[in-house]
């Protein structure tokens, strides 16, 4: 199965590495970093780049399709080339899916109306204007799309697909391999969980988190 993970600039890097590390060990699934046009993408933080290797023109009917998310997402909503490619790619795919703000550009290809669907919590209020019913968990399956919410819970969704596409036990043996056990110095992952004052801080800082 081809696996196509869209690259853009300013992609939050977990959001497309979590995944492809999970993902690329499923037996049969050949993962492609894609982009508009092939070469080097960069992330939203640092000097750190991903290779995109093809073109979208070149992968166009891919049996995975998987968005990231991150700053760069917003222009991505307007880019009717990445829309079209992505409303394509969807009608013949396996499995279409986001991690993060990743699926605000699902909903913006019109792919989420009426389907239940999850992104990071500071984004959530739009994803209703986007035809999608939003969902506050970590991974949410409807149908044959899966979304995940903020930047690590594309891990566990890649998890959950893995268990999708060669069942429970390879899952769990890609999930040890990569020993994905978490256990956080912070019970803060989640806004019903950290600290008021910090939750109070990030929703200031939105504009500049996810736009």
């Amino acid at each position: 199965m081809d696996l196509a993970i869209l690259l853009f600039d300013r992609f939050t890097a977990l959001d497309a590495v979590g995944p492809f590390q999970v993902l690329v060990n499923v037996p049969d699934v050949t993962v492609t970093f894609v982009a508009k046009e092939a070469g080097l993408i960069y992330a939203d933080k640092g000097p750190f780049g991903l290779e995109a290797t093809r073109g979208i023109a070149d992968l166009t009917r891919p049996d995975i399709v998987l968005i990231p998310g991150g700053p760069g997402q917003v222009e991505l909503m307007d880019d009717a080339t990445i829309l079209s490619w992505l409303r394509d790619a969807h009608a013949s795919s396996t499995w279409t899916t986001s991690v993060c703000t990743g699926s605000l550009v699902l909903g913006a290809a019109g792919i989420l109306n009426g389907k239940r669907a999850t992104t990071h919590w500071l984004a959530m209020g739009q994803l209703a204007g986007l035809g999608a019913v939003p969902v506050a968990e970590r991974v949410v399956v409807d149908g044959k799309i899966v979304t995940a919410a903020g930047v690590s819970a594309g891990i566990d969704m890649a998890l959950t697909l893995a268990a999708e596409l060669a069942g429970p036990g390879v899952a769990q043996t890609i999930q040890l391999s990569i020993e994905y056990d978490p256990a956080p110095p912070f019970d803060a992952g989640s806004p019903t969980k950290a600290p008021a004052h910090i939750v109070d801080y990030l929703r200031r800082r939105s504009r500049f988190i996810l736009e």
